[in-house]
């Protein structure tokens, strides 16, 4: 076969790929992994990526491509695992699971190569919808092409190159991604050696993981079963490398041999070394969790768990059980040790809540309202903290769904959906009554001040209807429901969402994860109430949850509210809640902004009238009848004569309660949407953009508010949007990643494409509904 004038030399392109170590794109403008990250891993970069098929590192894309899906909520046994470097380790081992070659050939060209070159072929209108028998929905069944069955799928699906539904690739791009493909897809043969110093600093951290005596064992499996997930950051590291800490069969010194264990609890199976590995790819925003380590975090470690006066006989053993009941499983440790541990690092473990596996999906995130703030109540003044007895007698009714394997489903059901949960407010609402009446009740002392530098104390999470995102400080107009979270309340999300999910589980397991979390979530709510007037508490509540049903729920799912214990907090406005919400932000005074200049201001406080902040004002005004329009997370980009200001528009839903997994459209009060105006990113998925100049802003804002029908709001895409299939699609896309670089370097990653939304005219819409509906 003819090779084009454009193909480059096998070693050409290992040279140019010796920036793929570690970083989150990379910097040889034109090298093959720096393609690959702006163009195919922004759709091919985790567990939902379409076919398994993983671009982010040289080992996902020789793993190749699967059939077998990983998030199916219908499934009735659970999923072979298939994590990437972890359940198998070489090519023949991804073989006999299923996964087939995707980069080679041994006859005629690659999978790789015939997509790219029919997404070549593809000829969509530049900047129109795409055609409607094109689906790109998340919830679209995904054919996977294998080798020898390309030409079949490409009959079947004659626009289904690569990228799928997009504007084409610049020509550049093109020649070099199928250079690189035609060759075989080579990996990097690039010298991944670490710094004498960066060593020094992972042998430190393992030598303190891998301490011998029962307590330190003890405290190394407690913060082991926290961090699994995390991108650990070493202090004072170059801001693009991260470590992952594993279980391994091989002590430092050796290649490490990871233990795979399909939770962090599960019994290893014999001797094991804790072990930090360097993270090799691409770094994705919608799986980073950075958590900072280093000598300063191991002396916090230090501090608060081996130099307080604790004793442990014997080392609890590994199981399923003991993960369903972490409040148990390290009980030896004191809790103001283990609370403190999470509160050092509230906005890590919130995000693991958020990006861990277990959110992706309309069903999954909708347990939660679109927006609300969390604060966390003060150790001094959480009683499962101050009074050992609490957890002692709280503990057997504290089991996660994880724990409950055994007998009838109805009575696994009932255990922790409806006794358990409920049992436990009744218990935690007598102890604290009791508590307000010797002491008085919560006033602000009760919320944890971040310790008068902790900003992460406060945090506002946005629910996106399929995704979910978390950032620093209460951001927005006042929302209609905040959380308090207390030691007990924090772990247990943690082990039920983290630690306890197995995102390769079957339908029961999914499920009761959602279910319980219901109630960890009305927990947190309950919590929030106790702070307010006695008189207010139950009206608020019966706000939340409205509508056909909610009662009957309710009866099954939460005991009495305390309706009488006082608040300790003398209210000087009729505005209870958004007194005390906002005073939280001048507590202690200088660590927030009291004011958001955009979504909560008034006079002084709002951005200047001239520029883009202040002129965007208007959209979050309310009533808002044109936000239901709007895509869930759109990014604006503003020209100005000086710079480009990015901001998010987030279309916060409205609904009549939270309470149920389905048929959320018909709990939807759209009139009540809103608008929130955030300077920057936070969400990892965009879903539509826009790019104004300054000067037309102000048309821009009076087209938005003017949105009545579809019909009005694809006028202003015509005008202001970026398509899909625009011609500038890739260019403006690369703005905002570059943004969010710019934004935060240390916590960027690439963004993800897959829930990039293609406007439609309203019939149009309803069509693709019903087929969609249909196929569920």
């Amino acid at each position: 076969m003819k090779r084009p004038f454009f193909r480059f030399p096998k070693r050409a392109f290992q040279l140019l790929m010796i920036c793929w170590a570690g970083a989150t794109t990379a910097q040889e403008a034109g090298a093959p992994v720096d393609v690959l990250n702006k163009r195919c891993v922004v759709c091919h970069g985790c567990y939902d990526a379409p076919c398994q098929l993983k671009l982010s590192s040289a080992a996902g894309w020789l793993r190749g491509a699967s059939k077998q899906k990983v998030y199916d909520s219908s499934r009735l046994e659970d999923a072979p695992l298939t994590r990437l470097g972890i359940d198998a380790k070489t090519v023949p081992g991804w073989r006999a699971k299923g996964f087939f070659d995707v980069a080679g050939a041994k006859d005629g060209p690659s999978v790789l190569e015939q997509l790219l070159q029919a997404g070549r072929r593809t000829s969509f209108k530049l900047g129109a919808p795409l055609p409607d028998d094109i689906d790109i929905s998340t919830l679209r069944s995904n054919s996977c092409a294998m080798p020898g069955k390309v030409k079949d799928y490409l009959e079947e699906h004659p626009q289904g190159g690569m990228p799928f539904a997009m504007a084409p690739l610049a020509d550049g791009e093109y020649a070099t991604l199928l250079a690189w493909a035609r060759d075989g897809a080579p990996a990097s043969d690039a010298d991944k050696r670490l710094p004498n110093s960066v060593k020094q600093s992972v042998h430190a951290v393992e030598t303190f993981f891998n301490r011998g005596d029962k307590r330190s064992k003890l405290v190394a499996r407690y913060i082991y079963e926290h961090l699994f997930l995390a991108h650990l950051h070493l202090e004072g590291d170059e801001k693009t490398r991260f470590f992952r800490v594993i279980r391994s069969r091989t002590p430092a010194g050796s290649p490490p041999d990871e233990i795979p264990t399909r939770r962090p609890f599960d019994d290893p199976g014999g001797p094991f070394h804790y072990r930090l590995v360097p993270i090799d790819g691409t770094i994705l925003h919608k799986e980073h969790m950075v958590y900072e380590i280093g000598p300063e975090r191991l002396n916090r470690y230090a501090d608060l768990f081996l130099k307080t006066d604790w004793e442990i006989e014997s080392l609890p053993s590994y199981s399923t059980a003991a993960g369903g009941n972490p409040l148990s499983t390290f009980q030896a440790i004191p809790a103001r040790s283990r609370y403190q541990f999470l509160l050092d690092d509230a906005l890590y473990f919130v995000r693991s809540f958020i990006r861990g596996p277990v959110c992706y999906g309309q069903v999954a995130v909708n347990v939660i309202e679109d927006r609300f703030w969390v604060s966390f109540l003060s150790p001094e003044a959480d009683l499962s903290v101050t009074d050992p007895s609490f957890l002692e007698n709280a503990i057997p009714i504290l089991e996660l769904p994880v724990a409950q394997f055994d007998g009838k489903l109805s009575k696994r059901l009932e255990a922790f959906l409806s006794l358990g949960p409920v049992k436990y407010q009744e218990f935690r609402k007598g102890r604290y009554e009791s508590k307000y009446k010797v002491d008085g009740g919560p006033d602000y002392g009760d919320i944890w001040d971040g310790d008068g530098t902790e900003v992460d104390a406060r945090l506002t999470v946005y629910r996106n209807f399929s995704s979910a995102s978390v950032v620093t400080g209460f951001v927005g107009a006042v929302p209609e429901t905040a959380w308090v979270i207390d030691f007990p309340l924090f772990e247990r999300i943690y082990y039920n969402l983290v630690a306890g999910f197995d995102v390769f589980g079957n339908v029961e397991h999914q499920l009761t994860t959602r279910l319980y979390m219901d109630s960890l979530r009305r927990e947190g709510e309950r919590t929030f109430l106790s702070f307010l007037p006695p008189q207010l508490r139950k009206p608020m509540h019966d706000s939340w949850y409205q509508g056909p049903l909610v009662n009957l729920v309710d009866l099954w799912k939460e005991s009495a509210l305390d309706n009488t214990s006082p608040t300790g907090i003398h209210f000087t406005t009729s505005y209870a809640k958004s007194e005390f919400l906002t005073s939280l932000l001048r507590r202690p005074a200088g660590l927030w902004a009291a004011h958001d200049p955009i979504n909560r201001c008034s006079g002084s406080t709002c951005a200047a009238d001239d520029t883009p902040a202040g002129q965007l004002r208007p959209l979050v005004q309310k009533p808002a009848p044109y936000a239901k329009f709007l895509a869930d997370i759109s990014v604006l980009l503003v020209e100005t004569e000086r710079d480009t200001q990015v901001f998010t528009l987030v279309h916060d839903m409205a609904h009549s309660n939270v309470a149920f997994i389905f048929n959320e459209d018909l709990r939807r009060e759209p009139e009540n949407d809103g608008v929130t105006v955030v300077p920057g990113q936070f969400s990892s998925y965009p879903n539509f953009m826009f790019k104004v100049k300054q000067a037309q802003l102000p048309d821009f804002v009076q087209m938005i508010r003017a949105i009545r029908s579809q019909d009005d709001y694809l006028k202003l895409v015509a005008r202001y949007g970026i398509r899909r299939t625009d011609p500038a699609f890739w260019t403006e896309f690369d703005r905002i990643q570059t943004a969010l670089r710019e934004q935060n370097e240390l916590q960027a990653g690439l963004l993800d494409l897959n829930r990039y939304r293609d406007p439609k005219p309203l019939d149009t819409i309803d069509r693709l509904f019903e087929f969609n509906f249909s196929l569920d």
